[in-house]
């Protein structure tokens, strides 16, 4: 299959996937494609809704990772509050569908989204008035399991981009699972035409880690999203007593991956105890521990955010 020049897509040149003509032009026989794009291709009728929904949005901000366990919820609902923390109003969508976890994190559990007549209305955080919307505040039960196969999840992430009442906004940070997966497609495609600022990806400090970030790397190469940095999380452990920081994994792989890939390496976040307890009980570290080691780090993470996007 030809390629475009100077593209990693493997699109055909003149492919019409995007048109109203998916699947159903000369050139598409013959393609093993020609099925699936007949019945996707072509414009979305919401997409002019949902793109009115995001211009009211000056900055959409993915936050990504290749791997589970980095922390990247914990980085998203933090990068939300300090963002507010420099006056920024903010909202969070949470896109991870099986695993909801930004609920907790901003204290919005157990309330319930009410749909009004301009759309769902996000739920307001205790926190900074950070704005959420989540598949875990449309559960019944919050453990209750979502089994959804992939054409279910892509048309809820749509409506919390369409159906949400998010109003005006200076960021949005869309929480995405791990991987590139349904969700993330969707998502980039969703905003393509409101030029998303791009993504922000979550990494720790070990080797394995940053073999698998890697192919997040390359997923937002091919996609065409622009990779605003690299946030290395649980960079040391600050203990409580003495503030001394102590590396019990690896140290500086986030920020050699960045050099590696040419993109800005946005900063360190320690394990502190404050702020996992925070996290652990929904609070915020910047109202409870204000001078606390993660306190600075997060603001220093999200000052960079700011300084990338705003260029």
């Amino acid at each position: 299959m030809e390629k475009t020049e100077g593209s990693e897509s493997a699109t055909a040149t003149g492919c019409p996937s995007e048109t109203e003509l998916a699947g159903k032009a000369r050139m598409c026989e013959g393609c093993p494609g020609q099925a699936l794009c007949r019945q996707q291709g072509g414009r979305d009728p919401d997409q002019e809704v949902l793109d009115t929904r995001m211009k009211a949005i000056k900055h959409k901000i993915l936050i990504l990772s290749g791997k589970g366990g980095v922390g990247k919820s914990s980085v998203a609902a933090c990068l939300s509050m300090a963002l507010a923390e420099l006056s920024q109003k903010v909202g969070v969508v949470d896109l991870d569908i099986c695993g909801p976890s930004i609920p907790k994190l901003l204290a919005v559990e157990g309330r319930e989204v009410i749909n009004s007549q301009w759309g769902w209305k996000p739920l307001i955080s205790p926190h900074h008035d950070v704005k959420v919307m989540s598949v875990g505040s449309l559960l019944e039960q919050s453990d209750n399991a979502v089994i959804w196969r992939g054409p279910r999840k892509t048309a809820l992430i749509k409506r919390f981009l369409k159906d949400t009442y998010w109003g005006r906004l200076d960021v949005l940070i869309c929480d995405t699972p791990p991987g590139t997966s349904d969700e993330h497609l969707t998502v980039v495609k969703a905003m393509k035409s409101t030029n998303p600022d791009g993504a922000v990806i979550v990494t720790t400090p070990q080797e394995v880690a940053i073999a698998t970030i890697r192919k997040e790397l390359n997923f937002c190469r091919k996609m065409g999203v622009r990779v605003i940095g690299i946030v290395e999380n649980m960079s040391g452990y600050v203990c409580p007593c003495c503030q001394e920081r102590t590396d019990i994994f690896s140290s500086g792989a986030g920020e050699r991956l960045a050099i590696e890939y040419s993109v800005p390496f946005l900063g360190r976040i320690p394990i502190d105890q404050h702020l996992v307890q925070c996290c652990e009980e929904g609070s915020s570290v910047f109202k409870t521990h204000p001078q606390s080691p993660a306190t600075s780090s997060l603001l220093q993470v999200a000052q960079a955010v700011m300084q990338e996007i705003t260029r």
